[in-house]
């Protein structure tokens, strides 16, 4: 073992047994390339990534390898998921000299963790123009140790260059109607009519921009906005990235056609796409999206939710296939053989037409993922209920795929907000009990005395790692929703104590921009800063629209005009490039809207025309708008105060921009004023 077996990271530990000498992430590992004067290995990877699995088995565990590599460099192991401000700096790097990155990333640095030399994935012999992983170790150490002078002056300017790079420069005021409208021309203008999303393959879930579009249909009523969000769900709910026996989404579509999967299954996926689809069911009725929301949220529950109550980040790509092999894939997959060997030739003949398996296989070696290929197929729904039952139930035999069981604040926030509402949405208390425990394990683990978060905990043991802005803001997200939901004001509070940190610790003071990492972080390279959406919304503008939330609900001056600041960066790029900023747009809606607040007033929280009026809340389209509910006299939220009964019946309060409609009693009434385009 290394000194990774005392980690709490699970891509950690999968190479604890190596016979590299692997490092954390530490000072300790630096002082040691000092002391010994040797050049920095730096491997970055984590838990569920496919080719990091295949590099480590071809070279990691490799003998040979590891005797080189512990001879001639310090080696540490960072898990991306855990440290991503390490991640973002030396990827920065990486991009800027190559064109293009990825995980592994391999990054060899001075002692003073200036970067010198990049790449990917490594082969173990040379391969499609690629050198060998010892190919590049034998020159790198030969670089280091005959021009070591040379290699420093490289990594030297290096850094220089990257400290020099500057995001775009912020406009001084957020986006309005004309950069909303631009956005969207864009968007059309990438759009696939044929099979939904945007740009060629690879195709990856755009569930940011999604959520743009369904807020700019409710706010202005632009049809073709929401033609394009719902098109694309229906594709992608019909594909193979869409796990059609056990709910859930893939990572993405490796076509065009969303058909063939990159099989891992991510938390933050999940939970961004549970929460569209309940938007899209909340605007439209649609059947199949309140199908594919219920499906994802008891996916989440049954298979990511860990006894601690927290979520799991992840379910692996790779699982063995019945040989002993690991092959991506093999959990998901079917032959019609197979079909018909479990089902019966009549049953395994339908299945096989329903689900699009093929004699030729849509995968590998003549398999097929299962999809939903053809719209208007007649089936008894009774019957492709029990052959799904008995598929599911024969693929729960099979070895089932690895599961990184870590917690990570950040995307346990965006599973909070978007387990609280379907659960809402849908009638599932179960759900909204899920998204409390959740929260729970938040507050109990990764908060400490001082509101500061932890970045992961793994078995109900803090990981060591700080937070960074994006788990700051989507934790202050998921409390905001679970607040709304259920008209627990701590939530509000707690919230409102890691929007502090925020303002304090994240934010640019002079031009309102925001940081990934804390005043008070540990000092890399560089702070890494970044507002556009990668697989997640972004820090930035997550911050944003929690920010927003939050004055919404308390009124606070100094939370909304640090919202419209931070906007400012979208009125920029917006227009320019759309799909990579659009939770930023989908705030910049919320903010064109008000948003609105909505107070909610009863004789009790129990009482059947309370409750009516509370969901009639929720399922308002109006782009982020707050709820509030409470008794009347309750100082559980400032929204509620001087709202009283209307002739001694519950009562609605809708306000926006200081103004308020009249309080209303009647449902109807009130989902007209929240779905009013």
């Amino acid at each position: 073992m290394n000194r990774l077996a005392h980690e709490t990271s699970p891509y950690l530990l999968q190479h604890a047994d190596n016979p590299v000498d692997w490092w954390p992430w530490s000072a300790e590992a630096f002082d040691e390339a000092r002391s010994t004067g040797k050049p920095v290995l730096l491997s970055v990877g984590y838990s569920s990534c496919h080719w990091c699995h295949v590099m480590a088995h071809e070279s990691f565990e490799d003998r040979a390898t590891a005797d080189y590599l512990n001879e001639h460099f310090v080696n540490i192991k960072v898990d991306r998921e855990e440290r991503p401000d390490v991640d973002a700096v030396y990827m920065e790097a990486v991009q800027a000299a190559t064109g293009q990155g990825g995980w592994p990333m391999t990054v060899f640095l001075t002692p003073d963790a200036e970067p010198f030399y990049f790449g990917t994935y490594f082969p173990p012999a040379p391969r499609h123009g690629m050198p060998s992983f010892r190919q590049v170790l034998e020159g790198v150490r030969q670089a280091w140790d005959t021009r070591r002078d040379e290699v420093s002056e490289v990594a030297g300017k290096i850094v220089r260059d990257l400290a020099q790079r500057e995001i775009v420069r912020q406009a001084p005021q957020p986006p309005g109607e004309a950069e909303l409208a631009q956005a969207l021309l864009g968007l059309t203008r990438e759009y696939d009519p044929q099979r939904g999303g945007f740009g060629g393959a690879p195709k990856f879930p755009p569930s940011m921009v999604l959520e743009f579009l369904l807020r700019h249909h409710a706010r202005t009523g632009a049809e073709g906005a929401l033609q394009m969000a719902q098109d694309t769900c229906e594709r992608m709910a019909r594909g193979g990235i869409y796990d059609q026996l056990g709910g859930g989404f893939a990572r993405y579509s490796v076509d065009r056609d969303w058909v063939v999967p990159h099989f891992e299954k991510m938390l933050y996926d999940n939970a961004l796409l549970c929460r569209v689809y309940a938007h899209l069911w909340r605007a439209t009725g649609s059947d199949l999206a309140r199908r594919v929301a219920l499906e994802t949220a008891d996916f989440l529950v049954r298979e990511l939710r860990t006894e601690q109550g927290g979520f799991a980040s992840a379910l692996d790509a790779d699982s063995d296939d019945g040989s002993g092999r690991h092959v991506e894939g093999a959990y998901y997959v079917w032959t019609p053989e197979q079909l018909r060997a479990l089902l019966g030739d009549a049953d395994g003949e339908l299945a096989a037409r329903y689900f699009g398996v093929t004699e030729e296989g849509t995968f590998e070696h003549g398999q097929s993922v299962l999809q939903l290929p053809q719209e208007d197929v007649l089936s008894d729904a009774q019957k492709i209920a029990s052959i799904k039952e008995r598929l599911l139930r024969q693929r729960a035999q099979r070895p089932a795929p690895g599961r990184d069981d870590k917690v990570v604040a950040a995307w346990n926030g965006l599973a909070v907000a978007a387990l609280a509402e379907t659960g809402a949405y849908f009638g599932r208390p179960d759900l909204i009990e899920a998204a409390v425990g959740a929260a729970d394990l938040l507050v109990r683990v990764h908060l400490d005395d001082h509101a500061r978060l932890a970045r992961t905990s793994k078995d109900g043991r803090v990981g060591p790692n700080a937070g960074v802005l994006e788990d700051y803001a989507d934790v202050a997200e998921g409390f905001l929703a679970l607040a709304s939901v259920t008209g627990e004001g701590v939530w509000l509070d707690f919230a409102g104590l890691l929007l502090g940190h925020v303002l304090a610790r994240f934010t640019d003071p002079e031009t309102g921009a925001l940081y990934d990492t804390a005043s008070d972080a540990e000092r890399l390279i560089r702070r890494p800063q970044d507002p556009t959406d990668n697989a997640t919304p972004s820090g930035w503008t997550a911050a944003a629209g929690a920010l927003l939330g939050y004055a919404a609900h308390t009124g606070s001056e100094a939370h909304r005009t640090a919202a419209e600041r931070a906007l400012g960066v979208v009125k920029t790029l917006g227009p320019r490039v759309p799909r990579f900023i659009g939770w930023g747009l989908a705030v910049a809606e919320a903010l064109l809207d008000g948003p609105k607040e909505v107070a909610v007033v009863g004789p009790d929280l129990a009482d059947e025309r309370t409750t009516a009026l509370h969901r009639t809340a929720l399922l308002g389209t109006a782009p982020g708008a707050v709820v509030a509910v409470g008794t009347a006299g309750s100082d559980e939220f400032p929204l509620l105060a001087d709202r009283p009964l209307v002739a001694g019946a519950p009562a609605a309060y809708v306000c926006r921009h200081f103004s308020c409609d009249a309080p209303t009693t009647d449902p109807e009434r009130l989902r007209a004023s929240l779905n009013r385009h």
